[in-house]
C-alpha cells in the first residue's frame, strides 16, 4: 500500500511538472515584447605618447658561421647604441633570428636540362622590436640604427601606453549617440522608449591620423618623423524596450 501510494505521488508530480513546462512553452512560444535596437559610434582622436620601432639585420657570407658572426656583432652595436640613447632594457625585444642557405640557379643548357641549384652562401637575419617612450627621439633612435647596421626591413607604430581614458570617454560617446537615436526613432513612430535591455560593444583601434604641423623638433641629421594622432573607436548596440501605452 505504501508503495502504490509513493508510486501515485511520483506520477502527480510529473504531471504536475509537465503542465509547468508546458505552460512555460506556451509562453515562450509569444511574441516578444516590442523593443527598439540601435547602434552609437563614438571615437576621441589624441596622440601618441609611445613608438614601435621594428629594425633587422641581415649579413651575408660563404657560411652560416660567418653570416651569423658578422650579424650578432652588427646587432651587439645596435643594441648598446639603443642603451645609450636611454632605451630600457625592457624595451628591447629580440622577435627573430633567421638563417637561410643561398642557391644560385644555372642557366637551361641547349638540351633543355637544368642543373641543380648550387649552394653558394647563407643569409643571416636579426630583428629586435624597440619600444621608444620619447618619441621626440624615434629620428634620432632611427638614424643611430642604420648607421650602426640596421639594413633589412623595418616599420614603425605609433601608440599609446595606456589609452583607457579615451576609450571610455569613446564608450561614452557611442552610448550618448545611441541612445539619442532611440529617442528619435521612437518620436517618429509616436512610441516612446523604455528600460534597456541589452548593450554590446566593439573596439578598434584605426591608423594614425595625419597632423597639420608636428609640434616637435628634431636634429637636421635625424630621419623626418610625423607622429599623427591615434582614432580610438567604441561601437555599442542597444536594445530597448517600447513602453506601453
Amino acid at each position: 500500500m505504501r508503495n502504490n501510494v509513493i508510486l501515485r505521488g511520483a506520477a502527480l508530480l510529473a504531471v504536475t511538472a509537465w503542465l509547468l513546462s508546458g505552460g512555460q512553452l506556451a509562453v515562450a512560444g509569444e511574441d516578444p515584447a516590442p523593443r527598439i535596437l540601435v547602434t552609437g559610434a563614438g571615437s576621441i582622436d589624441i596622440a601618441p605618447d609611445m613608438a614601435l620601432l621594428h629594425l633587422s639585420v641581415m649579413r651575408e657570407a660563404s657560411t652560416a658561421r660567418e653570416a651569423l658572426t658578422a650579424n650578432s656583432a652588427a646587432m651587439t652595436k645596435v643594441l648598446d647604441a639603443m642603451t645609450t640613447l636611454g632605451i630600457a632594457k625592457r624595451d628591447l625585444q629580440t622577435s627573430s633570428v633567421n638563417i637561410q642557405p643561398r642557391y644560385t640557379r644555372p642557366p637551361r643548357q641547349n638540351s633543355g636540362v637544368a642543373d641543380a641549384p648550387k649552394l653558394v652562401g647563407y643569409t643571416v637575419r636579426n630583428a629586435v622590436t624597440v619600444r621608444v617612450r620619447d618619441i621626440s627621439r624615434v629620428g634620432e633612435v632611427l638614424d643611430t640604427s642604420v648607421t650602426l647596421g640596421v639594413n633589412d626591413g623595418g616599420g614603425i607604430q605609433f601608440t599609446n601606453e595606456d589609452p583607457s581614458a579615451a576609450i571610455t570617454q569613446a564608450r561614452t560617446e557611442a552610448m550618448k549617440a545611441a541612445l539619442a537615436k532611440a529617442e528619435t526613432l521612437a518620436k517618429a513612430a509616436g512610441v516612446s522608449i523604455g528600460k534597456v535591455l541589452e548593450i554590446s560593444e566593439q573596439q578598434s583601434n584605426s591608423r594614425p591620423m595625419p597632423m597639420a604641423r608636428v609640434a616637435m623638433d628634431y636634429k637636421a641629421e635625424s630621419v623626418p618623423i610625423a607622429a599623427g594622432e591615434n582614432s580610438y573607436k567604441v561601437t555599442v548596440n542597444v536594445t530597448l524596450a517600447i513602453k506601453q501605452q
